[in-house]
């Protein structure tokens, strides 16, 4: 039995690691992504981040470094009485563009993730009102998933098991966090 488990979790990680494995495409995004920030200094813009589920905590995890080790400004909406007050109001498909109405300017970029991509919330945001500076998007699950195909900067992870997912965003968005302090 103990056999079992260990194979497991040795095959979990050889897949989370082929997932997680720098490629060109994906370290192209990520410096283009730098570059987007970086340019936040010059228009007096910030970063919106949005998620649901463990993504809202992923989006929580990088405003959170992102406001205490840089000088850029970051507002995460992951607070539970925000999302109901707006989703009671005007429905939970709606919050997130009624955040942006509200927050969002044209100098911003906006992060949104969704391990499946299809979170609808995400896809209203955002859908036809590309009105921001840059809009990059997190997902996985089908290569064909519709948030994946709005944004200026798309990242996507080949799987469609949500933990999977969601440790390779994970990674992907600290490591930026990381190469904007150094």
């Amino acid at each position: 039995m103990n056999s079992n488990k260990k194979k497991y979790f040795i095959d979990y990680f050889i897949k989370l690691k082929s997932l997680i494995l720098p490629n060109d495409d994906n370290i192209n995004k990520l410096i283009l992504a730098k570059k987007k920030i970086l340019q936040l200094k010059k228009t007096g813009g910030k970063i919106l981040i949005f998620g649901n589920g463990g993504s809202a905590a992923i989006a929580s995890h990088f405003a959170i470094d992102i406001n205490k080790n840089t000088n850029f400004k970051c507002m995460n909406f992951s607070d539970s009485s925000h999302i109901t007050c707006l989703s009671n109001d005007y429905g939970y498909e709606e919050w997130i563009k009624k955040s942006l109405d509200k927050f969002g300017q044209k100098q911003d970029i906006v992060i949104l993730i969704s391990s499946s991509g299809m979170s609808k919330n995400m896809i209203n945001a955002i859908n036809k009102k590309k009105r921001y500076k840059s809009i990059i998007t997190f997902t996985g699950f089908s290569k064909s998933n519709k948030l994946k195909n709005l944004g200026d900067i798309n990242f996507y992870v080949n799987s469609s098991k949500y933990n999977y997912v969601e440790n390779v965003h994970q990674c992907w968005l600290l490591s930026l966090v990381d190469c904007l302090i150094d």
